[in-house]
């Protein structure tokens, strides 16, 4: 069974998951809350320097996934909450879809998917499986049954990926784009890729999907298999986003010095994780803070144009069962509800203290957005100076043990240059006015 395909609080093929994570590192320890910060000392901190005029990478936005065959679909009111932008919701504005290998599944996402569209969303689909005529086994290490597209049926695929395309648009939802195949290097459970299959179907047959097209989402950005696309003119000129999943990719291997160097005019995406896991429930705090530091570094340090969770509605993920907003989902929140699509990130001190993450944008209504993460005992009180601004009132919101998004009124600016203080093991986001 899939570790998605469950129907419980817990993926069933976690343990495997882990096992495999295992290799790589430690999963991260899990801190017990401390008393709030209240109590504790006010560090001063180097002052944070914001410069517009930089600009890094434009962002797309952030989201989560539905799967309505593997869980139940979100209700009317969850997808407001999901994609909504008022008090209470989450701002969401990336949904992500799975391709069904069967035609007579594809109408079941249609809803959800329609109104995040109607919220302004953009909508991403990936496949887990082709249709079951595609596929062939043969014998992977150990794995006697594993599944791979037939090297004939390639043609035909491209076919099913953009009829796909085609029948949503049809039902009222322009995909953005469509994934070639949900994790190819970690696929026990669904169809496996090599990194040469990939480049045969991006330069062969990829070019007959008429939209976006994304490729490889390695489970851990494992840059040995999108090199090679990278690499190669005809797969890489039918390719529009190189798509990768983060889990238990370390934060050294983050950055990507070929993609920066022949993926001009190309978009980067992380399009799927959970983090730091999905056995914990989502509010435990401080460690749901661990998903604002993971955000920043994914947008930072690997310059990620799209953030993109598992589950939307899971006990781990930013929307619990319930349908209310998790710990985790307010800490995404900071960065969904105020760093819109389209919104530029810019040159930002990023690590001005040690456990201290800052980073900034900047939207075409002038506003620049900063988002600090705090995840030390002690409270900080934090200058900062957005360069040639002439802002004289900033808004903030904050998160932390007790509070979810709480506006804490304004701050008086003098020609970009205002203090915030922010608490201890807390996420705060600053907008001038």
């Amino acid at each position: 069974m899939s570790r998605r395909s469950e129907s419980g609080a817990r993926d069933p093929g976690f343990p495997s998951r882990r096992s495999v994570l295992a290799t790589i590192g430690a999963l991260p320890v899990l801190v017990a809350a401390t008393p709030p910060a209240e109590a504790s000392a006010v560090v001063a901190a180097a002052r944070v320097a914001v410069d517009p005029s930089v600009e890094r990478q434009a962002i797309r936005g952030f989201g989560g996934m539905n799967h309505t065959v593997w869980i139940s679909d979100l209700t009317p009111a969850q997808r407001e909450t999901a994609f909504g932008n008022g008090d209470g919701q989450l701002g969401f504005s990336v949904l992500r879809i799975p391709v069904h290998e069967n035609r007579a599944d594809w109408s079941r996402e249609v809803a959800t998917a329609r109104r995040a569209t109607e919220h302004g969303a953009t909508v991403i689909a990936s496949p887990w499986n082709p249709p079951a005529s595609m596929v062939e086994t043969f014998v992977h290490g150990g794995q006697s049954n594993a599944k791979r597209l037939r090297y004939d049926m390639y043609g035909a695929y491209a076919r099913h990926l953009d009829d796909f395309s085609r029948y949503m648009r049809d039902n009222g939802v322009n995909l953005y784009a469509v994934s070639v195949q949900n994790e190819p290097d970690y696929a026990h459970d669904w169809t496996w890729w090599t990194p040469s299959e990939m480049v045969r179907f991006l330069r062969d047959h990829a070019g007959s999907i008429g939209t976006k097209v994304i490729a490889p989402e390695s489970f851990q950005y494992v840059k040995s298999f999108s090199d090679p696309i990278l690499n190669d003119p005809g797969a890489l000129a039918n390719l529009d986003i190189l798509g990768a999943h983060l889990y238990g990719t370390p934060y050294q291997s983050f950055p990507y010095p070929l993609f920066q160097q022949k993926g001009k005019g190309k978009e980067l995406w992380m399009t799927e994780v959970y983090y730091p896991n999905s056995s914990d429930s989502a509010d435990l705090w401080p460690q749901a803070l661990d998903v604002g530091e993971h955000i920043h570094r994914a947008l930072v340090e690997a310059g990620f144009q799209a953030y993109v969770w598992w589950y939307i509605r899971r006990g781990y993920g930013p929307m619990r069962e319930d349908g209310q907003i998790s710990k985790r989902g307010a800490v995404m929140a900071h960065f969904s509800k105020f760093v819109r699509p389209g919104y530029v990130r810019i040159d930002a001190t990023s690590n001005p203290q040690p456990n201290l993450y800052v980073s900034a944008y900047k939207g075409g209504d002038s506003k620049v957005v900063i988002v600090a993460v705090n995840k030390g005992t002690s409270s900080v009180s934090q200058p900062f100076t957005i360069v040639n601004n002439t802002s004289s009132s900033v808004s903030s919101w904050l998160t932390d043990a007790s509070r979810n998004l709480a506006p804490r009124g304004v701050i008086n600016a003098q020609n970009g240059s205002f203090t915030g203080e922010l608490p201890a093991r807390s996420m705060t986001t600053f907008v001038t006015g």
